[in-house]
């Protein structure tokens, strides 16, 4: 191996050791508790070494919502795989479900995905793979229910709505015991188109 390899790869993996631990923190304690200080800290390197990898907090976020959204796309994709003898109402209950899961489990992930700047745009040409992947894994199902219609669009009100029960659920808007019904509804009415 190289000289110039074995830089690579080292400076690599301090990148996943960064992004692994702002995660980390983030779980436990919040976006609020994560700075290049105590990321620098845990780490066991120099603020300035974290910013020959990433220039703030901002791109730290955005590298998190990044690894979560590869994560997403594949729970999404297994979750319609694991259900395909069910029909195409039982694999979009299966999205959707794994989805909540994710965001569920999640939160500090799912806040950087989507509520939190991490720089990353959405629905245009320069949107990262890893988000397009995700937005991909919910439309290969929906579009199985979409019929002749638009599966784009009916992806993105899928998306939405259950985006907006993950979101409701966890700040105590909706009560956590209907979720499945929820899910429920939301798979009969997309089903019905």
């Amino acid at each position: 191996m190289s000289v110039q390899e074995r830089k690579q790869r080292e400076r690599a993996e301090r990148e996943r050791l960064i992004v692994a631990t702002a995660r980390e923190l983030a779980e436990q304690q919040g976006w609020d508790a994560v700075t290049t200080r105590r990321l620098a800290e845990r780490i066991e390197y120099s603020q300035p070494v974290l910013y020959s990898h990433f220039r703030g907090k901002r791109e730290i976020i955005g590298a998190v919502a990044l690894q979560g959204a590869a994560e997403l796309a594949a729970e999404l994709r297994d979750a319609g795989a694991g259900a395909s003898g069910g029909g195409a109402p039982e694999r979009v209950r299966a999205l959707a479900r794994a989805y909540l899961d994710f965001a569920e489990r999640n939160p500090a992930v799912y806040d950087a995905m989507f509520r939190l700047d991490g720089g990353l745009e959405f629905a245009v040409e320069e949107t990262p793979q890893a988000l397009k992947d995700g937005f991909a894994a919910l439309e290969e199902t929906v579009a199985e229910v979409a019929g002749d219609g638009v599966p784009a669009l009916l992806t993105e009100v899928f998306w939405a709505a259950l985006h907006g029960l993950a979101t409701l659920t966890r700040a105590g808007r909706l009560p956590a015991g209907d979720a499945e019904a929820r899910v429920g509804l939301l798979v009969g009415r997309l089903a019905v188109g």
